[in-house]
């Protein structure tokens, strides 16, 4: 027998303990069965099971409570939660204490064996990602970098936690904080890392097409539909789907989302076939999403589903510590894509990046450094060069260029221009940053001639 698939199941109820047995045994594995929690804690330390089953509603000692013991003493074990329909929610709140994933009574024998794999690569995933957070190190090709700061190292230690787990996460943070860049992280080291990472940027696609594209459609269901499509949900299986500004989409999507994470299956518009999924769901967005649920603009439901691991990106003003190293590493990264090469950054541009409030970000940085390093006539980086790419310092506005001050409308007009290039030209995101109105911006971008 093979001491590596061990399963420990903990349910008072004589009928799951016997037909889980059943399944997992014709699986190969060895399974061990408690009825009741003080039983179970006693067969963890003799068994060391791999995976443990564990209903909640327990006599003496409630699953709950034997949840939290076995995260805090045995981390790396994976622990499913059986429950009935009705318990949902006390599923989530378990996940979110570390539980793994859940499965709802009544059960498939298929849907046992499929959770149970995906537990035990989950274990090994687990303990290969075992590595202090200030010792991770990112794809060369990625500005997530740790650095020295301890937000981000607090950030990447729940990214290395959660991504061996099945649990949704919903990451927040301002616009260009490495979103997208941490959920391709998670993805990469879960043990869906083979599989697709699909993006769909939520406040990218049009309202009456939003349901087509996540759910797909049947040919002739409605005008355009000239074949049938698989939507992203379909295309993502068996990996993770990326689910960027998930503030935008509708009461009627939500709704409809919601169910997907419940039931785990989708219906393609113009069908009644109802088709299982097997994704992992990542969500981001830019706003605070618990103030969108106050204002009954984003379902509470669907937030409490979405948010299992909450993490939250700093900006990069609250990191500064970290921009010397962003700023070599994308000098290095821009150094190896081009024939140019520039050696160094002078202290004085050095001072004033670091100086620099960065209301774009890491995008904004990285954009900044780029842009330098292209246009530069030098093999260093000198403030000169910051100064034309609208650096909005003390020592962009203060610091004179060929002997001359430049002018309040120079300033703004280069300030614009770094806002709009950093954010890819998206003119509602810029509005933003710059906390003035659409209209406003537009005004000014007519009047500096910036289209």
């Amino acid at each position: 027998m093979n001491d590596s698939e061990t399963i420990l199941i903990i349910d008072d109820e004589e009928a799951i303990r016997d037909s889980c047995t059943q399944v997992l045994q014709k699986e190969g594995h060895r399974v061990i069965s408690s009825r009741e929690g003080r039983e179970g804690m006693l067969a963890i330390q003799k068994h060391s099971p791999q995976v443990i089953l564990l209903d909640l509603k327990l006599p003496g000692i409630q699953g709950m409570e034997i949840l939290s013991m076995i995260k805090n003493n045995h981390p790396e074990i994976p622990v499913i939660i059986i429950t009935g329909f009705s318990s949902i929610e006390s599923a989530v709140e378990a996940i979110k204490r570390g539980a793994f994933d859940y499965l709802s009574k009544p059960f498939k024998p298929e849907e046992l064996r499929i959770i149970i794999k995906k537990a035990l690569k989950s274990r090994k995933l687990f303990l290969k990602n075992l590595i202090p957070p200030n010792e991770y190190r990112s794809d060369p090709e990625c500005g997530m970098i740790v650095g020295s700061s301890q937000e981000m190292r607090s950030v990447m230690d729940i990214m290395l936690r959660a991504s061996s787990t099945e649990s949704t996460i919903l990451i927040s943070g301002e616009s260009g904080t490495g979103k997208e860049l941490l959920a391709r992280e998670i993805h990469n080291h879960s043990f869906r890392k083979d599989a697709p990472f699909v993006v769909v940027d939520c406040g990218a696609l049009v309202e009456t097409l939003f349901e087509s594209e996540l759910f797909g459609h049947v040919k002739g269901s409605f005008t355009g539909a000239h074949e049938t499509k698989h939507g992203r949900f379909e295309v993502a299986r068996g990996g993770t789907i990326f689910l960027d500004e998930i503030s935008n989409i509708s009461m009627n999507v939500q709704a409809k989302l919601l169910r997907v994470i419940q039931e785990k299956e989708i219906t393609r518009v113009g069908s009644n076939k109802q088709i299982k999924i097997d994704v992992r769901i990542i969500a981001a967005t830019n706003e605070n999403l618990a103030e969108c649920v106050r204002q009954k603009k984003f379902r509470e439901d669907l937030f409490y589903r979405l948010s299992v691991v909450p993490i939250e990106l700093p900006p990069l003003r609250d990191r500064k510590e970290d921009i010397p190293l962003l700023v070599d590493h994308f000098l290095k990264k821009f150094n190896r894509r081009s024939r140019k090469k520039v050696k160094s950054i002078l202290p004085a541009a050095r001072k004033a990046l670091s100086e620099y409030d960065w209301p774009g970000n890491i995008r904004e940085l990285e954009n900044t450094i780029e842009r330098a390093s292209v246009l530069t006539e030098d093999e260093e980086i000198g403030l000169n060069d910051l100064i034309y790419h609208g650096i909005g310092s003390s020592f962009a506005c203060a610091c004179p260029v060929g002997g001359k001050y430049k002018n309040l409308a120079s300033v703004e007009k280069e300030y614009i221009r770094s806002m709009l290039q950093a954010q890819h030209g998206n003119k509602s995101k810029t509005a933003k940053i710059l906390e003035i109105d659409r209209k406003t911006l537009l005004a000014k971008i007519k009047k500096y001639h910036l289209s």
